[in-house]
This record gives C-alpha cells, sequence and structure tokens, in this order.
C-alpha cells in the first residue's frame, strides 16, 4: 500500500522536471504566451504536492484542503493554456469558480461530514471540468491537423475515464480501506496512471507548441520583411499549384506584374527610409484591392506580383485598374514630393503555358514593359497569339494590346 506522502513526492518529482522544461521553452520562445500558462500549472502542482507531502508532519486537514485545491487550480492553468493556444479567450472565470468549488467541497467533507469517498469524487470532478473544457478545442477540424493535439485529445479521454473509475470504486468500497493518510493499491494504482497520463498530456502539448512553431517559421520563410506581404518563394509556390489546379479543372488564373514608376528616383532623392516608406504605402494600397485569396508579393527591389485564382484575363484587369487607382489615391494623401505609381502587366494562364509558372511570369512581364514604353502610371494586358506558346520562353510583343 502506497502513503499520501508517496504519491504526493511523485508528482513533485515529476512536475518540477516538465516545469524546467516549460521553462526553456518560455525564455527560448517569450512570444509563446501558452508556455507561461504550463510552466505555472507544473510549479502551481508541485507547490500543491509538497503541502500534500507535509501532512505527516503538519495539520492534516490544511494539507489536504491546500494541496488539492492548487492541483486544481494546476489543472485549471493548464487549460488555460491550451485555450491561449487556440487564441481563444482564457476562462478565468471557469478557473475560480471550479477553484473555489473544490476548496469548499473539500472543506465541507473534511470539517461538516467527515467522507474519503465524497472527497476523491469533489476532488476528481474538479479536475476533470477543466480538461472537459479543452476537449472542444482539441477535437475541433482545427485541432485534429495537429498530431499533438489528437494525442492530447486521446490522452485527455483517458484521464477521464480514470477520474470516473476513481469515484465510482471510491463510492462503492471497491479496493478496500481508505484512509487520510493511505489509499489502498487499487486507488495507488490509479493515481499513479493519472501521474503518468498528466506527464503525457503535457507532453503531447510540447509537440503542439513544436509543430505551431514550426509553422510559424515556415510562414515567415514566405513573408518579406519590409512590406509584410509574401515573398518570390512563396509567390513561385502558389503559381505552382494555381497551375496544376488549372490543368485538372481548367479554371484560369492571372497574374499581375507590377513595378513602381521612379522608384530610383525617391530612393537618390529622399534615401532609403523614403523608399522603403513607399513600398510599405504601395503594398497597403495593393491590398486594399485585392480579394480574399488572391496573393500579393514583393518579388524584387520594387518589383510585385499578384497571383488572382479563379480570375479571367477582364477581370484581373478591372483589379489591376483599381490597383493604379487607389496608387494614385495613396500619392496624393501622402508627401508631395513623393509620388507613388505603378506599371501592371496583366496575364491569364492558358492550357499553352501549362505547368511552367515561368511562362506567365514572362507574359505579365512582357506586358509590364509595355505600359512602361506607354507612359508607365497605368496597366496593359497581354493576350496570347492562336499559336501555341509551348516552345516560346517569352511572349511576342506584338501579341500586347493596350487597355488603358
Amino acid at each position: 500500500m502506497l502513503s499520501m506522502p508517496t504519491l504526493w513526492l511523485v508528482f513533485l518529482i515529476n512536475f518540477v522536471a516538465l516545469g524546467l522544461v516549460w521553462i526553456h521553452v518560455t525564455r527560448s520562445y517569450p512570444n509563446f504566451t501558452p508556455a507561461r500558462y504550463m510552466t505555472a500549472a507544473c510549479f502551481v502542482l508541485a507547490t500543491g504536492s509538497i503541502v500534500g507531502m507535509l501532512r505527516v508532519t503538519i495539520n492534516v486537514e490544511f494539507s489536504l484542503i491546500v494541496g488539492g485545491t492548487l492541483v486544481v487550480f494546476a489543472c485549471c492553468l493548464s487549460a488555460m493554456g491550451m485555450f491561449e493556444f487556440y487564441r481563444r479567450p482564457v476562462p478565468w472565470r471557469l478557473a475560480l469558480v471550479v477553484t473555489g468549488s473544490v476548496a469548499i467541497g473539500l472543506s465541507f467533507f473534511v470539517f461538516v461530514v467527515d467522507s474519503m469517498a465524497m472527497r476523491i469524487v469533489v476532488y476528481s470532478m474538479a479536475q476533470a471540468a477543466p480538461i472537459v473544457a479543452t476537449l472542444p478545442l482539441v477535437m475541433s477540424r482545427t485541432g485534429r491537423r495537429n498530431p499533438g493535439a489528437r494525442m492530447a485529445a486521446v490522452i485527455a479521454s483517458l484521464i477521464l475515464s480514470v477520474y470516473l473509475i476513481r469515484s465510482i470504486a471510491a463510492l462503492m468500497g471497491i479496493g478496500g480501506e481508505l484512509s487520510i493518510v493511505n489509499f489502498n493499491d487499487f486507488q495507488a494504482t490509479l493515481v499513479l496512471a493519472l501521474v503518468f497520463l498528466s506527464m503525457t498530456w503535457n507532453f503531447a502539448f510540447v509537440l503542439m507548441a513544436i509543430d505551431r512553431l514550426r509553422s510559424e517559421v515556415e510562414t515567415l520563410a514566405l513573408l518579406d520583411d519590409l512590406t509584410g506581404v509574401s515573398n518570390r518563394r512563396h509567390l513561385l509556390q502558389r503559381m505552382s499549384e494555381q497551375c496544376a489546379i488549372s490543368m485538372q479543372t481548367g479554371e484560369p488564373f492571372t497574374v499581375l506584374a507590377i513595378d513602381l514608376d521612379g522608384f530610383k528616383a525617391i530612393n537618390d532623392g529622399h534615401g532609403h527610409a523614403a523608399g522603403d516608406e513607399c513600398l510599405r504605402r504601395f503594398s497597403r494600397a495593393a491590398q486594399s484591392r485585392l480579394r480574399p485569396g488572391d496573393l500579393l508579393a514583393r518579388t524584387g527591389g520594387d518589383e510585385f506580383c499578384v497571383v488572382m485564382p479563379g480570375t479571367t484575363l477582364r477581370e484581373g484587369a478591372m483589379i489591376a485598374r483599381h490597383i493604379v487607382e487607389e496608387s494614385r489615391a495613396a500619392s496624393a494623401q501622402g508627401d508631395a514630393d513623393i509620388r507613388i505609381a505603378a506599371s501592371i502587366g496583366v496575364a491569364q494562364w492558358t492550357r499553352q503555358i501549362g505547368m511552367y509558372p515561368e511562362r506567365l511570369i514572362a507574359a505579365a512581364d512582357a506586358a509590364l514593359y509595355n505600359a512602361k514604353k506607354l507612359g508607365k502610371d497605368r496597366y496593359v494586358v497581354y493576350e496570347p497569339a492562336p499559336e501555341p506558346l509551348a516552345d516560346a520562353l517569352l511572349p511576342a510583343p506584338e501579341t500586347l494590346r493596350r487597355i488603358a
């Protein structure tokens, strides 16, 4: 038969170790706020374990109530970390209600009605409540995409099952006599199982954190540092995907090649800070005219590209016109000496382009070049010649038609 101090010691050692892991995660990734909740949960639980261990040397009732309440609050902190992970409002009210309820419940079944079985039931229900609250998160469609979340859902279900079995066993007297200092072998086994499952649940959260951080790093690798829009790598990735989709479905998509007019003069005359601000202002102006699903990417110094899925050449030309107009409006509202203007080439995917996104970019670039020749601050569409373009890497200039 295992004594309660021994079980509390197991809790203490394991959760101090887990707390040190979460401290490392918190220090390494200070913006990952869920790690702070998990760190706090581990050390609050370790503190509860210390209080529980002292029941043989200090007031037993105080140790039981305070130690149990701290453990339940640690469960609530862990659940709040899960809510923070999914960017949901942190349920502080639930935490306070559950923690207060367990303190009242344990006090009642210590001082009013001395019942070890009911204390186990109250304690188990209070620990189960925050875990139940996390299940909709880890079992949602978004949650199931994360391997750690799937693991957390399975572990949470097992923990809840153990709590249920433990409560029923306590009420029915299964396993033998219970005392305030010692558990029977059956209850002690269930407590050890909860320790193991709680540690595993923490490791599932670590896996969730790793997957989230890796995803954020991948996202940062696809963004332009200065403007916050996508970079050339993301552009080529999206265009390859769109070419594959269009080859299967026949649905067209359109690309805009954009170059800012007079950008070198802005850099030379007003400095690179002014040039950087010009790029940011244009990015915001262009984004305001794009639709959900459209991708704006910065491909060079003052060069941008837009990928518009499910868009015809005519629709792409309308969006290009809106971007030109928005750029003029943004220029009028800013410094009169720093004029934002853009030339845009518009091209549509065809089956002749097939799986070669560079050919579509070349077509849009050719239209852009013609827009520059026609006076800048305008857009031009590229209309392919009737003959196949399979062997042509660059479109012929005579296939361009000015429309603005």
